[in-house]
């Protein structure tokens, strides 16, 4: 039963971090971290441990294949070339950076290029914490970092692990080609995984269970195809999400994405913070088999790691700056420029989480000849300090926003919009033909021609920003009145059910289509 209550334990802790954490005003992933800590007191929770080759293949698919999906793969293209020198250059410095000063501490060449290649990549799904305070492009540059400089970050981890465990060599050329063979078979893999998934999409298009499960499956498989061949899962996850994000506005009915949106939220909340309860139990009984000498050593260690972690990433952040502005002085180039301010604060959303829990719960237990794997608490303990002190930074990112003075980025509301009043244009001119192609009636053709002109009155009125204007004044009247008539709606529909006069099922049916209707008017919330 120990599984069962593992499973209300994690999702029990998960609902209370998250309601204490906006009490205490301290971010999520941390008060999870220290509520792991708190369930290691649990004896029969102690010797709780995933094992080592399930951790990264349960977690990593599905968090990393979210976040590719909500990704602008446009941003990205614009934005090629310093998100690769975040998430290789950077990667590489900082591990290499972390492993010395870890060696130089005390620990063993192995182990700390261990510790090093995991609190090297930043956490996508962290970035949850600052992703409305900072312009667009700025969250998509950190974003996509995140998202990239983990394929590095893992193949970084997986020699490491190998040589500590006696199971790899360390030659350039064998290194070099760990690399190639990561990405390039990475992007191959989740190319091809999403080309099967949209011809697969195209053929289940009417039913919605098969979608789902098709959509569950496809991160899942491309990570672990990746994997078997030697290339890197994470590159073909991401590859496969950014491919997906450009198809499925095509090829996924409306009310199959409504579905896969809420399902895919809830599914990466909980796993995110399932993941931070665990490294928290882990966090406990690694410090529990830990001396007290040797506790205070792995605490300084953690330290000392964060502080290598925050100022190599400054320090690259301005060093490659001012590189490509002395290389490349071209207009365009200009335009793509941040600020010296707005670079501190990219400095300070350096945060770690899913991708480290995930690597360091992967270390395994033994290494080749069977012996216990070298100072894997140590690991484990300092990789934790390390989240939870990077993840602070949260803490004081919105005092650091307000001194950037950092622009307020009205780009998407403009193309907002630009997008609904072009569509919306383009639809009116439509209106006649696709009419007569459907042998619609010419009074059912100037009705909707009535709501669509209305519409476009409104989003013309709405560019002044008088929020008195009456045409706005209206269009607020007329949503509040009609969020009324369907509560009003919604309560008959309780009634006829509790006066027997209509079964649940149909209920269901009818809540189902006013709840649609109730999120179509209310209004709109720009996403993070």
């Amino acid at each position: 039963m120990l599984g069962l209550e593992l499973v209300v334990l994690l999702g029990l802790a998960t609902l209370l971090g998250d309601v204490l954490s906006k009490h205490v005003r301290i971010t999520p992933p941390v008060v999870l971290l220290v509520a792991g800590v708190l369930l290691g007191f649990i004896p029969a929770l102690r010797e709780v441990h995933l094992r080592p080759d399930v951790v990264l293949l349960l977690f990593l698919p599905v968090l990393l294949y979210w976040e590719s999906l909500n990704t602008s793969l446009n941003q990205v293209r614009i934005h090629l070339r310093g998100i690769v020198l975040l998430s290789t250059v950077l990667v590489i410095v900082t591990a290499a950076s972390v492993a010395a000063t870890a060696h130089a501490l005390g620990l063993p060449w192995g182990p700390a290029w261990v510790l090093g290649a995991a609190v090297a990549p930043t956490d996508a799904t962290a970035l949850g914490i600052v992703g409305r305070l900072l312009p667009r492009s700025q969250v998509t540059v950190l974003r996509a970092e995140s998202l990239v400089n983990d394929g590095t970050a893992l193949v970084v981890y997986g020699v490491a692990v190998g040589i500590a465990t006696g199971r790899e060599h360390l030659v350039a050329s064998h290194v070099g080609w760990l690399f190639v063979r990561a990405y390039a078979g990475g992007a191959l893999v989740g190319a091809a995984i999403a080309w099967m998934a949209v011809w697969a999409r195209r053929r289940i298009r009417e039913d919605p269970l098969q979608g789902q499960s098709l959509m569950l499956l496809v991160p899942f498989t491309t990570y672990l195809i990746a994997e078997e061949i030697g290339a890197s899962g994470v590159v073909a996850v991401v590859v496969c999400g950014l491919i997906m994000s450009q198809v499925v506005p095509r090829v996924v009915r409306a009310d199959m994405r409504l579905q896969a949106n809420a399902f895919w939220t809830v599914a990466t909340h909980l796993l995110n913070g399932s993941l931070f309860v665990l490294v928290g139990l882990e966090l406990h009984s690694s410090g529990k088999r830990l001396s007290a000498g040797d506790l205070s050593w792995t605490v300084f260690t953690a330290l000392a790691a964060t502080a290598v972690v925050i100022s190599v990433r400054l320090c690259h952040l301005y060093a490659s700056a001012y590189l490509i502005r002395l290389l490349d002085r071209r207009p365009k180039q200009r335009m793509l420029r941040f600020s010296n301010r707005s670079r501190l604060v990219s400095g300070l959303c350096g945060f770690r989480g899913a991708v480290s829990l995930a690597a360091v719960l992967a270390v395994p237990l033994h290494n080749a000849s069977g012996a216990p794997f070298p100072d894997r608490d140590v690991i484990v303990f300092v990789t934790g300090g390390v989240i939870v002190l990077t993840l602070l930074q949260g803490l004081v990112l919105p005092a650091a926003v307000r001194w950037a003075r950092l622009p307020r980025d009205t780009t998407p509301e403009q193309e907002r919009h630009l997008a609904e009043t072009i569509a919306t244009q383009e639809a009116l001119e439509a209106l006649p033909r696709l009419a007569a192609a459907l042998g619609v009636g010419d009074d059912v053709a100037e009705r909707l021609r009535a709501e669509y002109e209305n519409h476009l009155t409104f989003l013309r009125a709405r560019v002044d920003g008088d929020e008195e204007h009456p045409v706005l004044r209206k269009e607020r009247e007329y949503r509040t009145l009609r969020l009324a008539l369907v509560a009003s709606r919604r309560a008959t529909l309780v009634r006829l059910r509790d006066e027997r006069r209509i079964d649940d099922t149909v209920l269901r049916e009818l809540v189902t289509r006013l709840d649609n209707e109730e999120v179509g008017l209310a209004p709109h919330r720009p996403p993070d």
